[in-house]
Formats: structure tokens, C-alpha cells, sequence
């Protein structure tokens, strides 16, 4: 992942309420979430959810699909899983080691 779509993607999730219906999709697994159902869980108002919907989908954080007339929203579990291991991936190379420390 290249530093550009790792700020896209944590800018996303620097809102309270899209970390919310981020993890009310992520909660809700393969299956997704119905607009409607994501305002039951997270009490938004139509017109701020779909805002932040089209935020996250922009980040590639949400996959929307429609069925008939209802748009199924689900986690993009393989960008979320890529942004941790963004985040991680340099995590203490600059700690020695404990053989570095011993011969310090």
C-alpha cells in the first residue's frame, strides 16, 4: 500500500462517525448492512450517513452494491486489514536487539 492511499484511507476514519459505521459494518461481517440498517444502528441522520457512506466508499473502505432498490454496504475487510499492516509494518526496527544490546 503506498503512503498516499494509507492517508486517504485513516483520513476516512478520522471522523467519529464514520469509525462508527465502519465498525457497525464490520460487526455485521460478509453479509453487510442496508443504509437503513446502518441508521438503526448508529442513529445518523439519512442525508450525514449517506455523506459519510460516499467518504468511506471514495477511501476504499466500503464496498456498496445494489440489490433491487436497497444499497448493501460492507467492510472492505482487505483494505482494512492493509492500513493495520501500514501502520505496523516498520514497528521497532530501530530497537536493537537483544544480541546488539549484549555486545552494546
Amino acid at each position: 500500500m503506498r503512503s498516499e492511499e494509507a492517508a486517504q484511507g485513516f483520513a476516512a476514519l478520522g471522523s467519529e462517525a464514520r469509525l462508527e459505521v465502519v465498525q457497525a459494518l464490520v460487526r455485521a461481517g460478509a453479509p453487510g448492512l442496508s443504509v437503513g440498517d446502518i441508521q438503526v444502528r448508529t442513529g445518523m441522520a439519512p442525508s450525514t450517513l449517506a455523506h459519510h457512506l460516499r467518504f468511506l466508499a471514495a477511501a476504499g473502505l466500503v464496498v456498496q452494491e445494489r440489490q433491487g432498490r436497497t444499497v448493501i454496504n460492507r467492510a472492505d475487510f482487505d483494505r482494512l486489514e492493509a492500513l493495520g499492516r501500514f501502520a505496523m509494518e516498520e514497528c521497532c526496527i530501530e530497537q536493537p536487539s537483544e544480541k546488539e544490546e549484549q555486545n552494546g
